[in-house]
């Protein structure tokens, strides 16, 4: 990065994106559009016009992007950009003194009113004249220079001569060759381009080792593929694995979390390590590391991506407690310090202290993601890396990305708002989020303008909707109803979302009243579910992965926008990518019907100039005819919401003129 620290002849101030002052790239994935936007003026009256400069990763520049002034008066400049390849790109603006618009509008209040005509029309023609040389292509040349050559024709009117230098067809050819006078080149910003997963996916998450077989009740990596033909028809792209590593039997924890574990007990695949081996090593319950690579190719046959746990912990058993004792936190009496998070206890997890061996870790958590990443594992969902230096994870992800950018790390961290926005910054290309705990529409409508705002240039939001630690209390409370809903909302709302397994089948029982914790949780036992139960919702998500594989305006996180309706318990949003728009309306009520009247933003769908337009609605199939104003009505458990398509043509004739 270049920073400038004077103003330059046309000022360009305010650049964005930017983050952490343009010391960090922001952010994007291969064919993501995004806005750049800067405040661009100069002294006096004479008109200023700017543009954007994408670098490519070879440090080729490509065509420029002509920026629009976003609102009048304002002198706030903006356009719309796509990468189209993985790598470390810049961007710049370059802003300058724009001559002809400048003449155009002198000459149109001078010559009307007899004002120094001849002399204007002289000053437009050297204008024209020097137009055109810049101009590269032989009959837009030829169009400017007819055009200077016009306004010096004493033979003409005056109104002629004027007329071809403010032809339509000439003004099309200076707005892709300007002539540009004072150009100013604003700093040189950072852009780090990714893949598509970054951004957008469904993840669908399962313990293998639940899918064992009555003979065999503990599952293996050969029984749990059977899983992947249900989670690839669902439409899920990814499929994420707890821990697979073997587990301690220290502390081991028994059911609900108790401490009387027997020898029957699983323990928990977070509580990492164990004679047979740590964190590059496999539970021999599930397998070898054959049937690992044999399940990860059967998972890309069905065109299924495999994530993988990296939980930086210890059991009281890991090889590392012995051989590294100078990776955790010993106690007065010599004992090492177990997790907690008072109340709660972890008395079978050793959490790691970085500071002794700091390179020691990095090097050690190298060697472990590499490890995994020959097998196949290009997604890493990293537990609790809030509680993990954040130069740590800077310097790992650093790292792996610079010889392998298409590898992806999810930051599973429910934590504070500056952790979590610093972590995405540094380099995480997901983030889990507070999405569980946004319910009301004022909550949703806040958040996910915040999500789609400026934290959109670095942070990547990851939906869960459900995690074997979370269930929320509306989840609880609200039936199959709130399922739905709440499945509609993290699948429409953000690029990436995901259901830990069991969602599907409502299941809703807490540990107890209060507690978000389930009864009976996967992660201290086996659970072994009837997929076959009438009362799955598998339909719907079906139905929802679908839709967003249709539209790519779903597909995006930076283009939502909310619309009013006059009832608190329905929201309304839109998103909207080239021609594709959807329109979504979700009754956040499970126990009521509601009804509203939603209130379209009409110039945020393309359609200022349409009073109506036909809707089909991808979850039902009708059709609607919709305006600036509809009604709607919406009952839980039956038609929760709608995702509406609008359609390409306004002059579609429809269904029903409400829902």
């Amino acid at each position: 990065m270049s920073a400038s620290t004077h103003i330059g002849r046309i000022p360009v101030r305010d650049v964005r994106p930017l983050v952490d002052g343009g010391r960090r790239p922001a952010k994007a994935v291969v064919g993501e559009t995004f806005q750049v936007t800067a405040t661009v003026f100069r002294e006096g009256h004479d008109a200023v016009a700017a543009n954007v400069v994408l670098t490519d990763p070879e440090g080729a520049p490509g065509p420029w992007t002509p920026m629009r002034e976003l609102a009048p008066c304002t002198d706030r400049w903006g356009a719309d950009v796509t990468p189209d390849a993985l790598g470390h790109w810049t961007f710049h603006v370059e802003a300058w003194s724009d001559p002809i618009a400048t003449w155009r509008h002198r000459a149109g209040i001078k010559i009307p009113a007899g004002i120094d005509v001849g002399l204007v029309l002289e000053e437009g023609a050297d204008l024209y004249f020097r137009a055109a040389a810049g101009v590269p292509d032989e009959a837009g040349r030829g169009l400017v220079l007819a055009a200077a050559k016009a306004l010096r024709e004493d033979a003409l009117s005056i109104s002629a001569r004027l007329a071809g230098a403010l032809a339509p067809e000439v003004g099309a050819v200076l707005a892709r060759y300007p002539l540009r006078e004072l150009v100013t080149v604003s700093e040189v910003l950072p852009l780090l381009v990714e893949r598509e997963r970054a951004l957008y996916g469904a993840w669908y998450e399962f313990f293998p080792r639940s899918e064992g077989t009555p003979q065999r009740p503990h599952g293996t990596f050969r029984t749990a593929a059977r899983r992947f033909g249900a989670i690839a028809a669902m439409g899920f792209d990814v499929v994420y694995l707890p821990p697979i590593h073997p587990i301690g039997s220290t502390f081991r924890k028994g059911p609900n979390n108790t401490l009387s574990a027997t020898a029957e007990d699983v323990g928990v695949p977070w509580a990492i390590g164990s004679p047979e081996g740590g964190h590059d090593a496999i539970h021999p319950d599930l397998g070898t590391i054959e049937d690992f690579d044999w399940f990860v190719a059967r998972a890309r046959e069905h065109r299924l991506e495999i994530a993988l746990d990296f939980a930086l912990q210890c059991s009281p058993d890991h090889p590392w407690v012995h051989k590294h004792p100078e990776w955790f936190h010993h106690r007065p009496d010599g004992t090492i310090a177990y997790a907690e998070n008072p109340p709660k206890k972890y008395q079978d997890i050793y959490p790691i202290a970085f500071d002794a061996d700091m390179d020691g870790l990095v090097a050690e958590t190298l060697r472990v993601l590499r490890y995994w990443m020959e097998h196949g594992v290009r997604i890493f969902r990293v537990d609790n890396p809030h509680t993990k230096p954040v130069v740590f994870w800077e310097r790992v992800i650093a790292e792996i990305n610079a010889a392998d950018p298409d590898v992806i790390f999810l930051a599973e961290a429910f934590t504070r708002p500056a952790m979590m926005h610093t972590l995405a910054q540094i380099g995480f290309q997901q983030s889990y989020t507070y999405f569980t705990w946004r319910n009301t529409k004022e909550e949703l409508t806040e958040y996910l303008t915040e999500l789609s705002g400026e934290a959109a240039a670095y942070m990547r939001p990851n939906f869960f909707a459900n995690t074997p630690d979370i269930l929320h209390a509306c989840l609880q409370h609200g039936g199959r109803p709130a399922f739905e809903i709440r499945a509609v909302l993290a699948a429409t709302l953000s690029p990436t979302w995901g259901i830990y397994s069991g969602y599907e089948l409502c299941e809703n029982t807490p540990l107890r009243e209060g507690s978000e914790e389930y009864l009976d949780s996967e992660k201290y036992q086996l659970r072994h579910r009837d997929w076959n139960t009438t009362n799955s919702i598998t339909p719907l998500i079906t139905q929802l992965n679908t839709i967003r594989r249709g539209h790519p305006a779903l597909r995006q996180l930076r283009n939502i926008h909310f619309h009013h309706t006059d009832n608190d318990a329905v929201i309304a949003y839109s998103k909207r990518t080239g021609p594709d728009t959807v329109v979504v309306v979700v009754n956040l009520d499970p126990h009521h019907t509601q009804e509203a009247t939603v209130s379209l933003d009409m110039p945020q769908l393309g359609l200022d100039g349409n009073p109506s337009m036909s809707v089909r609605d991808e979850l039902t199939g009708e059709t609607y005819r919709w305006g600036r104003t509809n009604y709607v009505r919406l009952e839980p458990g039956r038609a929760p919401a709608h995702v509406l398509h609008v359609q390409p043509s306004a002059s579609e004739t429809g269904g029903s003129s409400a829902s």
